[in-house]
């Protein structure tokens, strides 16, 4: 869940949509400016080749953020926050306790 949701996140960002806008963008101009060195085909072709590889790129990048991404800081986090919760419960638990405990000794002395 804390994966799916840390993709989706970079994925929603927009930062390989412009990495891909800005090779094909580059790779036009590149051809443009070179235009009496290649056929229109050449330039077809290259153009979308580019394309293909830099999103084969992105997608290698994606995957590669998300395998290094480190879950040990959130399982720490959720550990200590489940140990926290169980730690608050006892000690109200033991405070009622007490508080029953001094209303019975009241009540004997009484």
């Amino acid at each position: 869940m804390i994966i799916e949701r840390f993709s989706q996140t970079v994925i929603n960002s927009g930062i390989f949509r412009l990495y891909i806008a800005t090779g094909f963008f580059a790779t036009l101009i590149f051809f443009v400016l070179n235009a009496e060195l290649f056929t229109p085909f050449e330039m077809i072709l290259g153009t979308i080749l580019i394309t293909i590889v830099l999103k084969g790129m992105s997608n290698l990048m994606l995957s590669l953020i998300i395998s290094l991404f480190s879950l040990d800081n959130k399982r720490s986090e959720f550990d200590f926050k489940y140990n926290e919760e169980k730690i608050q419960v006892m000690l109200n638990e033991l405070s009622v306790k007490e508080v029953m405990d001094v209303n019975k000794n009241l009540k004997k002395a009484n």
